[in-house]
């Protein structure tokens, strides 16, 4: 069976780690990022009626001025998002499973309009359409030292690309001509295009979870090589 090579930073990797396992996969850990906090000025709270995270790091990396907004109506992506805010004691309103650009358009349909999107410092930043967006980083992620792959990956490993950066990095750790040998699943369309071309077989997950990578990668994992 193939291996299942997890490229997020922790404590992410280790999270999609155990759920790879407990579905019978061989999961390896080989962050391409360490993710650490920034020093952020929290803007006042009455400047806006919603708070957005994007981002399960955004939650654990804000420290404890994010519960200076508890009492903003929270919308968040995901579930890893959603649990992390929970940690914190800050409950949403609405989890997108989607994209930040679906949860900008629920924002609306809310009636909110001042938003604050507390992220990263390398967000992708959607369309606010009618919203007025404050963005506000609250952490970075910084390429790992030493990071090389190329005594660590097998031919026939399945790599899991968490974010267009990471897609980015990836495709300059792996050149075009070691890239048949892999395949690829990514957490978006964005992602799958930053990684490059030339992988043995390269898609982009229906949803952007863990539970839609890890389907597809299944799939793989039990398709014989040669028709990967």
């Amino acid at each position: 069976m193939s291996r299942i090579i997890i490229l997020r930073p922790q404590p992410g990797a280790d999270a999609t780690a155990e759920r790879a396992r407990a579905l019978g996969l061989e999961a390896e850990v080989l962050p391409l990022f360490i993710v650490a906090p920034l020093a952020w000025t929290p803007p006042d709270p009455a400047r806006f009626d919603a708070l957005v995270i994007t981002s399960a790091n955004a939650a654990r990396h804000a420290g404890a001025d994010l519960k200076r907004y508890a009492a903003l109506p929270l919308f968040v992506v995901g579930a890893a998002s959603a649990h992390a805010c929970r940690e914190q004691g800050l409950e949403p309103v609405m989890v997108g499973e989607s994209n930040a650009a679906a949860l900008v358009a629920r924002i609306a349909q809310a009636g909110h309009a001042r938003v604050l999107h507390l992220c990263g410092a390398d967000v992708t930043e959607a369309a606010s359409g009618a919203l007025d967006i404050v963005r506000v980083p609250v952490y970075r992620s910084v390429e790992g030292e030493g990071c090389d792959l190329s005594g660590h990956l097998h031919p026939g490993d399945i790599l899991l690309v968490h974010s267009p950066r990471a897609g980015a990095r990836l495709a300059m750790l792996v050149g075009p001509e070691a890239r048949p040998a892999f395949s690829l699943v990514a957490i978006s369309s964005q992602a799958l295009a930053s990684a490059g071309s030339a992988w043995a077989s390269a898609q982009a997950a229906p949803q952007p979870t863990d539970a839609a990578m890890l389907a597809l990668a299944r799939e793989l994992c039990h398709k014989p090589r040669d028709h990967a």
